[in-house]
């Protein structure tokens, strides 16, 4: 290769730095036919002891290594957060953008030419794209890939969608401990992320359709064989990528995210791919923003049959039916096809010669699993900047309803009085939560899944209206209104609702209202206080200070790529 490589800086230089890197390279075991003239690829890696999503990445960090090893390059391991989704509390969501940071400026400081980035739970996925974005160095993307399917005595078990059910049989007295510890035991049966089509699924997939990992990379389960040589094939391409100078920025356009919000309706997304696509988007430049899921919402139907969109299938069953490149294939006429990937070739190229296997898991376009895009965005005076639901994956009775507000200003609050058996409540009401959102969660847990009332249960109800501030897990289900702007703690509509006012639902017309005057409005935000800030100090003070709403993706506003001008590359004095 003629260009010179950005780790060069690093080791190349006759100077007193240049010998101090040598030497401790060479005290590492290392010799100058292991760097010199090489690319350094560093590797991202967000395994820990407690992340089972992530459990195999102690051996794909090495499989990944191999191809690098194969291309000519020399890797490098970084560890990076883990943000072990069903442990870290209060939510990922509040780490987030601090995985964002810590890539971006692992990348900047160490001597590095290009980066594999590995992830697959939750936020590890958009933190990884985020910070790898704005640091702009060639990066590729390695999904951790789906775990098994679970299984109860020969029911198939999906990851998150099956917990709510036989939570809400325990609490209606339906299923005793025994049933309950043997769902514990078959639900969550390999490594791997989530194998429903949740947050994880989403946003493996909605990386795929960027054009950031390697075509079929996200619907490989991360038991198979097929995800080892995935993982060396992405080692080998990363070094090809630096040799070409192939950075996200040459990748990515407004077509690449157009065609990943269109692939996320089409699967049936999580309601969490709008914080972080837009978060993604603003990050490389481009103003992507809810009117853009509005507007592939009404004409992208829901193509991939698998839970909790779909009533049947899971992510193994989709891999199995071709994956993603052929879900692709399906509705290549809605795509832009000249989008490029890292391949180095255009998504057209990359998804010619995609089959369906199945067309029952994933669905011709003139049989979908839902006519219309997994996701509405509705606004109105109780969300003057947007909000979220699901419709394919609630009850259609709710998608136009009036009902009146049952409020709760905390989680803590609904919890203690949900299952009171003398709670006000009947299926028409509409459970509201606030305090959940970014500032007041802190870091918009995923809450808004609000559990039915226990006495509602026993008389065989299964879903309500339900609106919050907060988010939900990708794998929840339900007629929730989620993600509602601006939130409560910093003075939202959302804060001014009483118990008993009349809410307005109206999903086709894409609205949410309270029927209340503007004037006894007026008089309710005068009379309002805002909440106490949870933090004085650290980072949660920093974040309550910096974040932005959910309706601009959540990012700080200090890293968004409007902010300030590109930071430069570190002096090596």
């Amino acid at each position: 290769m003629t260009r010179k490589l950005r780790s060069a800086r690093w080791f190349d230089a006759d100077d007193l730095r240049g010998f101090g890197h040598r030497s401790r390279i060479m005290q590492m075991g290392y010799g100058q036919e292991d760097w010199s003239g090489k690319p350094l690829i560093a590797i991202i890696n967000t395994w820990s002891d407690i992340n089972p999503c992530h459990a195999h990445f102690k051996q794909r960090v090495e499989d990944i290594k191999r191809g690098v090893f194969q291309a000519g390059g020399f890797p490098i391991e970084l560890p990076a957060m883990s943000l072990s989704e069903n442990f870290v509390k209060p939510t990922t969501m509040l780490y987030r953008n601090m995985l964002a940071m810590e890539v971006e400026e692992l990348l900047r400081s160490h001597p590095v030419d290009g980066a594999v980035l590995m992830g697959g739970c939750d936020k590890t996925t958009p933190g990884l794209l985020m910070g790898a974005i704005s640091m702009d160095l060639p990066a590729i993307y390695v999904p951790a890939g789906p775990m098994l399917s679970g299984n109860l005595r020969g029911e198939v078990l999906g990851s998150g969608s099956d917990t709510w059910k036989y939570w809400d049989k325990r609490r209606a007295g339906e299923i005793d401990e025994k049933e309950w510890q043997a769902v514990e035991g078959g639900i969550a049966r390999s490594y791997g992320h989530c194998m429903t089509m949740g947050t994880a699924s989403t946003m493996t997939a909605t990386t795929e359709a960027l054009g950031l990992s390697l075509p079929g990379a996200s619907s490989i389960p991360a038991p198979d064989s097929n995800h080892i040589r995935m993982s060396a094939a992405s080692g080998r391409r990363i070094v090809e990528m630096v040799n070409e100078d192939l950075k996200p920025s040459d990748v990515l356009s407004r077509a690449s995210f157009e065609n990943a919000i269109k692939v996320a309706m089409a699967v049936g997304c999580s309601t969490n791919a709008i914080i972080h696509l837009i978060a993604e988007g603003r990050r490389a430049g481009f103003d992507i923003s809810l009117a853009d899921f509005e507007a592939v919402s009404r004409n992208i139907p829901v193509l991939a049959n698998i839970r909790p969109s779909g009533d049947t299938y899971l992510m193994q069953d989709f891999f199995y039916a071709g994956g993603l490149p052929a879900l692709m294939m399906r509705m290549k006429d809605q795509l832009d096809l000249s989008a490029r990937s890292v391949t180095g070739d255009t998504i057209g190229s990359d998804i010619s010669g995609a089959e369906v296997w199945n067309d029952d898991v994933i669905r011709p376009l003139d049989n979908p699993v839902y006519a219309e895009g997994a996701l509405a965005v509705l606004s109105g005076n109780l969300a003057p900047d947007g909000c979220v639901i699901k419709p394919s994956a609630c009850a259609a009775k709710f998608l136009k309803h009036r009902g009146p507000a049952l409020v709760f200003d905390s989680y803590a609050q609904m919890k203690a009085e949900i299952d009171d058996p003398d709670l006000d409540v009947t299926e028409n009401t509409v459970l509201i939560m606030r305090g959940a959102g970014p500032v007041g969660g802190p870091g918009m847990p995923e809450w808004g899944m609000l559990p039915i009332p226990q006495k509602l249960l026993k008389a065989g109800v299964r879903d309500m209206i339900r609106i919050s501030d907060a988010r939900m897990s990708g794998t929840s289900y339900g007629a929730c209104i989620l993600h509602v702007a601006p939130e409560a703690h910093i003075g939202g509509p959302l804060a001014l609702v009483r118990t008993g006012d009349m809410i307005d639902i109206d999903v086709d017309a894409r609205t949410l209202n309270m029927a209340v005057p503007d004037s006894e409005l007026t008089r309710r935000c005068a009379a309002w206080v805002r909440p106490e800030d949870r933090f004085e100090r650290g980072y949660g003070w920093m974040f309550a200070r910096h974040i932005n709403q959910a309706n601009v993706g959540c990012d700080f506003d200090y890293l968004e790529t409007g902010f300030g001008a590109p930071v430069p590359e570190p002096e090596i004095l």
